[in-house]
């Protein structure tokens, strides 16, 4: 069962393999211990693993699917991309993989910088459900976001968000240019596991008309950003 768990919680499930972390899959326990390597601190470990994700798989928003199978951490591995979601989940799964207990929780962000593009897509600059991960690093949870990878932000001038282990790792309310870019708006808290049916729940309300038919299944992330 999908549960929202207290901040100051660190429980055994969140070491355990779930529903959309798979941390057990052979592919994910494989991805961590290549990128972990030698590394035996849970904070060297959760950083290595922070650049994998964010940087090995390509940041893609035009969701093709909101069935279950699409929202797996391992089905994100092997696809190579993911939009925040799938991304969040990813580093929840290769965590607890590397021994380090995760979870993931979510937000409602306002993206001043919304490309046009997107934003005809979606009919809002307003983000619902946005996904990241939190770590228990250091006896606390650290929040972490996989979202944007760096080739993404370099191309669109937007800073990248860097990870230590012991600082939250979360949007710029600014990009390099000094213009208004993310404002978080509400928190919807954290989970063991995707909260699959409140997610497709709220994002059908709030984009009622995403998955338009017209719509070419084709149609990549070639020229905005969220």
């Amino acid at each position: 069962m999908n549960r929202p768990i207290p901040v100051a919680e660190n429980t055994p499930e969140l070491l355990a393999p779930a529903q959309f972390i798979d941390s057990d899959h052979p592919e994910i326990v494989a991805f961590s211990e290549a990128i972990c390597g030698s590394a035996q601190r849970p904070i060297t470990k959760a950083v290595a693993l922070y650049y994998a994700v964010r940087d090995q798989i390509r940041y893609n928003p035009h969701i093709p699917s909101l069935e279950p199978e699409a929202m797996v951490a391992s089905r994100t591995l092997s696809a190579g991309e993911g939009f925040c979601i799938p991304k969040a989940l990813l580093l929840a799964a290769v965590a607890r993989a590397a021994g380090i207990p995760s979870r993931v929780g979510f937000a409602d962000v306002r993206n001043h910088l919304t490309s046009e593009k997107l934003l005809q897509r979606m009919g809002s600059d307003l983000f619902v459900f946005h996904g990241y991960t939190e770590l228990w690093l250091e006896d606390r949870w650290v929040k972490a976001t996989p979202a944007f990878n760096l080739a993404l932000c370099e191309r669109f001038g937007v800073e990248p968000l860097e990870f230590d282990g012991r600082q939250d790792s979360l949007f710029h309310p600014f990009d390099s240019s000094g213009r208004k870019h993310m404002e978080y708006v509400r928190e919807h808290g954290s989970f063991s596991d995707l909260p699959y049916q409140e997610f497709v729940t709220q994002f059908n309300a709030a984009y009622p008309h995403f998955f338009d038919p017209t719509d070419s299944p084709t149609d990549q992330f070639e020229n905005s950003t969220t």
